[in-house]
């Protein structure tokens, strides 16, 4: 090989390295944000959907239960946290400082297990629902279930109740709607706690909750309707608070949704339980997300809001909502919400939106 030869060959060399790093650099720059989150399950399809839909960062979300979630963002672990269970303003504000949001309205449903008895062809009242998970009423054919089903045939068999063993956001609206039907009955609502009755179950996430109900005959649970949509576990109409029995559905819970108020004042927290209506499912919640108000690094703080931006505000955000039964908010909601990222969320004193 001559020493034309050579040099051109070290040149090509040189040329070929520099692409080669040129190609790296450029790759690890266009390479996706990374955004985690961990909480809530009741929404976790529905996150679980967004974020295999979304292409402008990776988004990864742990189903580990609203106080688990709360818990794992106060401490800084992921980039957003996600409970069925609002914080107050009081608490958003403490140190280390967090911005709410909801992100859907969604419907907590009764499943059932019992023989011979189809999904949605069980009448249900509050006051019945409360006795139930109060160890009251203990067998399927107690005379005020049958006052409610007329008509149905309904075993003698004994009622096991399923509760959340973990800290639950979804108890937590299951609960409030128990406390407002029978405030003297039921004496407490919360994300976790005994539960009264000899017969009670304990089962951890919704899932667990809805694969208990499947398998224990005489099981009645709660859980997102999804779960039960998804796993094909039969679920009870309710009496609502206009004396109207409904079955758990998108408008059913949309007219319960219309009722929110969006509002910083209160950190967007809306109780949805036990409202007005002749359509209206009466446990209704909204399930929210919560993040840093003080973001370590602008471009993740962005990315991360741009991905709920475009869950709860594009055409295919929404479409996936409304096709796994999640109401989608009014446009009323997210512009208030915009409003509160720029004010609220910034990486030093620059906003994240």
């Amino acid at each position: 090989m001559n020493v034309l030869t050579r040099r051109w060959h070290v040149r090509a060399g040189v040329v070929a390295m520099v692409a080669v790093t040129v190609l790296v650099g450029a790759t690890s720059a266009w390479a996706k944000p990374t955004i985690n989150g961990a909480g809530a399950t009741a929404p976790q399809l529905l996150y679980e959907q967004w974020a295999h839909d979304y292409s402008a960062a990776k988004i990864n979300y742990n189903g580990v239960g609203s106080g688990a979630g709360i818990a794992q963002i106060t401490n800084g672990t992921v980039n957003f946290g996600a409970s069925d269970k609002p914080l107050t303003r009081a608490v958003l504000d403490a140190s280390p400082g967090l911005v709410q949001f909801p992100s859907c309205v969604e419907g907590i449903v009764p499943i059932v297990n019992i023989k011979g008895v189809a999904s949605g062809r069980l009448k249900l009242s509050g006051a019945v629902l409360a006795k139930i998970y109060e160890g009251s009423i203990t067998t399927w054919n107690n005379s005020a279930i049958k006052a409610l089903n007329p008509g149905l045939k309904l075993p003698s068999a004994k009622i096991y109740t399923v509760h959340r063993s973990d800290s639950s956001g979804t108890t937590w609206i299951f609960t409030h709607y128990l406390q407002a039907i029978d405030p003297s009955g039921w004496h407490w609502a919360d994300m976790s706690g005994s539960w009264p009755g000899s017969n009670t179950v304990g089962a951890n996430k919704s899932a667990g909750v809805a694969a208990e109900v499947k398998s224990l005959k005489g099981a009645i649970g709660y859980v997102e309707y999804s779960y039960a949509a998804t796993a094909h576990i039969p679920y009870a109409q309710m009496k609502n608070k206009t004396g109207k029995f409904v079955l758990p559905s998108l408008s059913t819970f949309t007219a319960a949704g219309a009722h929110a108020k969006y509002t910083w004042s209160n950190g967007f927290a809306t109780s949805l339980v036990n409202m007005s209506g002749k359509t209206v499912w009466p446990i209704t919640g909204e399930t929210y997300i919560m993040v840093r108000s003080s973001q370590g690094s602008y471009a993740t703080g962005n990315a991360m809001l741009k991905f709920f931006n475009w869950g709860l505000t594009s055409a295919k955000g929404i479409k996936d909502a409304r096709t796994l039964d999640f109401v989608p908010l009014p446009s009323t909601a997210t512009k208030a919400i915009k409003a509160v990222w720029h004010s609220k969320v910034k990486a030093g004193s620059k906003p994240c939106w």
